[in-house]
């Protein structure tokens, strides 16, 4: 009794209660007399006979009798009557020992003739249910488990046959290197059969955390496995995460990748229903910028039924209660918006505007139980079997993922809708949950692109070891970021979250280190081949200054010049080897007093003018008349300026007050917005920590659960500088939520761009909170953000039922209007929410009126009651910066301000004198970005909304012209042509 108490006040729909909700659903009452009801279904079963199935239930046993027909007695029962081709009205007797009980007239029509692929795999979380080692183990063995299972069944009949998908590859791709080669081979041998299917994901990806690069690597597996063992790979499965980025289409289809499976969970706050998912079709024809489609099955189930669809309707239990729903769900597919009213499969809205399923074939995943990570059953298959010796239709078969869109590719592929543009995350507010391991990576995403590159100018292939590096960045990009239960810590289970998340972040800090170390030995070995090909010259020494960026800029470029190369005493100048110009330096130098365990040197600023992309420029040390200028203190008004921008903050008010933009006569700040500009605002939600799935269950309707906002406080100006490089603010405040917030303030000298840093003492607390940095502009509304593998905008088109309450970025958004253009960017922060605050609980009301030019950097946050950390604490890091131009289409000045974060010069030390200047590879159209250079040529990817032709220049290598779709990428050449 108490079970059933706390079950039905508690807990989501419980499987009984969706069971029979879907029961009720698919019948019609049609007696009902002194408390008995009959309840009549007809449904899209027919015999081997040409007989279709009406279903009576009744509350008490009795006879039922279709006159002239049918009859059977109990108090669930199947008639039969012959296959009608239009409606056909029949009476109904119901009978007891005393006669007729109740009559009625029952109308037959006619029904769809399904085809069911059942699809059986394992959901692969990497974490959640037990840590993460415990679980890849399991999955490993769930491969012997189907390897066995195909074998047994492979003399029964072919639809019954048992088959495999693995959902996610990787453990695919262990245990092929983990068996021994007879089970190897016998895995192959049922691959290239079509009975297991490896699909393309490693593992299932917040796509979104991905970088383009990225995401692309994840898949060359899949050449390898066709090499190797002779299979290929042909579709890919996208699970629980709801929503996906437009740059996956170009990837899968890249990979050969034809089909991909969507199973997305609803649970946490996602409502795709409520924004435009009415108007998903299924199965779609997804379509990319660059004209490139995949054929896309979405199982449309929501709050984490999704992918336990064909568990629901009894596939993994009995043949019985198969028999029992599966017609009942065909039935509702047919005819209803939504297969189910309140209740069931976990919906608990109204009926919505959706029309009927239209086709005569569903993808139907099962799992061995009904539980993520559950591992293969024989029972689906054994369902299958008996299904098809009792039933002609629905027919079903046993089927791997790629077989079900094969059906529908030859059958209804051009009748079906296509969708363009980017199926934006629900759960990609999640991402901020861990947003200090999170900045790690995306800085290593950055660093292994100018790594690679460097490796790749000085000779040395670094492939391996970079790709090994991406494995660890997508590793941490896996969905899995938590436990069931996050705040708890086990060594086991669900309750294992600190566990869990010690060993995710922990990946994440390992990607960054790797990063770093492959960076560090790039510049080394660029110095070094740079070293050889040049000639002794008078310098005391020489740093080449390269740009990893693809456009010519002006920056600043951080260099360190070691004691024993020149001595801390001796003073220095530097001199542009193009141009014999002295360029002004500033000089931090490491004292062995204070830092015995590092390098004693000193680290050089200087703004270098020019460099082309992907060159370098030679800067010469040379003895100088005096040591570099020291620092200048300047007046603590909260003013910095350069040639570009004058900056000023507002001390009392705790912002910066004005953005001044000299060249353009104009103000970059919306001074009459709710927010300052970089103002700190911390939420506190009125929804309480430590309660599983709470938040899919709470809704916003108005700011009640907003609970407190506050803002920083207390700003007081640590220092103002000035230096031979530029001017330096940096300002204290203090703040709930935190320690201390620290704001750092930079111009440049000759740099258009303000740099802006953002340090936070977070504290730890297992309340539900939000971090944001406002930034309010004096614009119109954006008109364009980059993507993951594409670029988004106001006008862009999105898949139906994507988010939109927040956009989780790369790093740039743009302002444009006929004056002046501005670029925003973000280096650590991807989430932003733009022109208000949202309650993070659907449907997500703002919370401030709308004003079309203000960012908010969502920087983190803590509301996710499962699978995301509980709270984080320690100091984060975020950057950004701020650029204008009059003119500038908003694409490219995004890309160009993004590339003085993500792309910084890098100073290689070297010990002679190689050329003053070279450069190693150039495109010739301002929309076509080189993201990096590697073994396998020059990689491309356009920014442009159209295809274009560019030519990409390299020294000793003729000039190669490639057409480039719209948002497009591409590889030109490598090191042997």
């Amino acid at each position: 009794m108490t079970s059933r108490l706390l079950q039905r006040s508690l807990g989501s729909p419980d499987y009984d209660g969706i069971r029979q909700a879907l029961r009720d659903d698919t019948s019609t009452p049609v007696i009902s007399v002194r408390g008995l009801e009959v309840r009549v279904a007809v449904l899209p079963l027919f015999t081997h006979d040409g007989r279709q199935a009406v279903r009576v239930s009744s509350t008490v046993p009795l006879t039922h009798v279709l006159v002239g027909v049918d009859s059977a007695s109990g108090s669930d029962v199947t008639l039969l009557v012959p296959e009608v081709d239009a409606p056909r009205a029949l009476t109904l007797e119901c009978r007891d020992e005393a006669g007729v009980v109740g009559s009625a007239r029952v109308t037959v029509t006619p029904q769809r003739k399904w085809h069911v692929f059942v699809v059986h795999h394992s959901h692969l979380d990497i974490g959640y249910t037990d840590p993460q080692g415990t679980v890849l183990r399991h999955h490993l063995d769930y491969l012997d488990a189907a390897l066995r299972l195909a074998e047994e069944t492979a003399s029964w009949p072919d639809d019954a046959r048992f088959r495999w998908t693995v959902e996610s590859s990787m453990p695919a791709l262990r245990w092929l290197d983990a068996r021994p080669k007879e089970m190897v081979d016998s895995f192959a041998a049922l691959a290239r059969a079509g009975s297991i299917e490896v699909t393309a994901l490693p593992f299932q990806l917040h796509t979104e955390a991905c970088s383009t690069e990225e995401l692309r690597r994840q898949l060359r597996f899949t050449t390898q496995l066709e090499r190797r063992y002779g299979f290929t790979t042909r579709s890919a499965m996208h699970t629980d995460v709801p929503g996906a980025v437009v740059g996956l289409v170009d990837a899968l289809s890249d990979a050969g990748v034809r089909y991909l499976a969507a199973a997305h969970n609803w649970a946490g706050r996602s409502v795709p229903y409520l924004h435009g998912g009415d108007k998903l079709t299924r199965p779609f024809r997804w379509r990319a910028p660059s004209g490139n489609e995949i054929l896309v099955w979405f199982t449309d189930t929501p709050h984490g039924m999704a992918y336990m669809e064909g568990n629901t309707v009894g596939l993994t239990d009995s043949y019985d209660l198969a028999d029992d729903l599966l017609p009942r769900y065909l039935s509702a597919l047919a005819t209803r918006g939504y297969p189910y009213g309140p209740g069931t499969f976990g919906w608990q809205g109204p009926d919505a505007p959706k029309e009927p399923y239209e086709l005569d074939v569903l993808h139907l995943r099962v799992q061995g139980a009904h539980a993520d990570n559950a591992g293969p059953s024989i029972v689906p298959a054994t369902i299958a079997r008996r299904w098809n010796e009792q039933w002609a239709y629905p027919r079903l078969r046993s089927a791997v993922n790629s077989d079900f869109f094969e059906h529908v590719e030859e059958r209804y592929h051009d009748r079906l809708a296509v969708h363009e543009g980017d199926w934006t995350d629900w759960w990609a507010d999640g991402l901020g949950s861990g947003a200090r391991p999170l900045g790690y990576v995306r800085r290593a995403q950055s660093a292994l692109r100018v790594a690679e590159t460097l490796h790749t100018l000085a000779g040395v292939d670094a492939t391996e070891q970079v790709d090994a590096a991406y494995d660890k960045v997508a590793l941490f990009n896996e969905h899995t970021w938590g436990a069931a239960n996050p705040w708890e810590d086990a060594e086991e289970a669900g309750d294992s979250g600190g566990l869990q998340w010690t060993r995710k972040s922990s990946g994440a800090y390992d990607a960054q280190d790797d990063a770093a170390d492959l960076l560090h030995a790039g510049v080394r070995r660029f110095a070094a081949a740079l070293s050889e090909s040049g000639v002794e010259g008078g310098a005391l020494a020489s740093f080449a200054v390269f740009n990893p960026g693809t456009r010519a800029r002006t920056d600043v470029v951080r260099a360190f010049l070691p004691r024993d190369v020149v001595g801390v005493e001796v003073p220095i100048a530097l001199v542009d080897a193009r141009t014999g110009q002295t360029l002004p330096h500033h000089e931090e130098f490491v004292d062995p007093d204070d830092w015995p365990t590092r390098p004693i040197g000193r680290h050089i600023h200087a703004v270098v003018p020019d460099i082309s992309g992907y060159s370098y420029v030679r800067v010469d040390v040379v003895p100088g008349e005096s040591q570099a200028p020291e620092p200048v203190d300047l007046e603590l008004n909260g003013v910095i300026e350069n040639e570009f921008y004058r900056v000023a903050y507002d001390v009392r008010e705790g912002y910066i007050s004005s953005i001044f933009d000299k060249r353009a006569g104009r103000e970059l700040v919306n001074t009459d917005a709710a927010a300052g500009f970089g103002q700190y605002v911390y939420d506190r939600y009125a929804t309480a920590p430590h309660f599983n799935h709470l938040s899919g269950h709470v809704g916003a309707h108005d700011r009640t659960l907003l609970g407190d906002r506050a803002i920083g406080t207390h700003a007081t100006i640590k220092e103002t500088r000035r230096t031979a490089v530029g001017e330096k603010l940096v300002v204290e405040l203090r703040g709930k939520g935190v320690d201390w917030i620290r704001t750092t303030v930079e111009l440049h000298y000759g740099v258009p761009r303000l740099d802006l840093t953002y340090r936070l003492a977070k504290q730890g607390t297992p309340a539900k909170e939000a971090v944001f940095l406002a930034f309010p502009f004096a614009t119109g509304p954006a008109t364009a953000w980059e993507l993951t593998g594409g670029v988004g905008g106001p006008g862009v088109p999105r898949v139906p039922g994507s988010a939109e309450y927040m956009l989780p970025i790369r790093h740039w958004i743009a302002f444009e209007d006929p004056e002046l253009t501005v670029a925003w960017v973000t280096m650590e922060a991807p989430l932003v929410q733009l022109g208000t605050i949202h309650m993070p609980y659907a449907p997500f009301p703002p919370t401030l009126d709308q004003e079309d030019g203000t960012v908010y950097s969502w920087a983190l946050n803590n509301i996710w009651d499962t699978n995301f950390p509980a709270q984080q604490q320690g100091e984060t890091t975020f950057r950004y910066a701020v650029t204008s131009r009059a003119g500038a289409p908003g694409r490219r000045l995004g890309a160009e301000a993004a590339s003085g974060l993500t792309e910084p010069f890098v100073g290689a030390l070297i010990t002679d004198s190689p050329a003053a200047e070279e450069t190693y590879a150039s495109v010739d159209h301002p929309d076509v970005l080189i993201t990096s250079l590697g073994r396998d040529g020059v990689r491309l990817q356009s920014l442009a909304p159209e295809p274009v032709v560019v030519t990409v220049t390299r020294p000793g290598h003729a000039p190669a012209e490639v057409r480039l779709p719209a948002c497009g990428v591409a590889v030109v050449g490598g090191t042997g042509q």
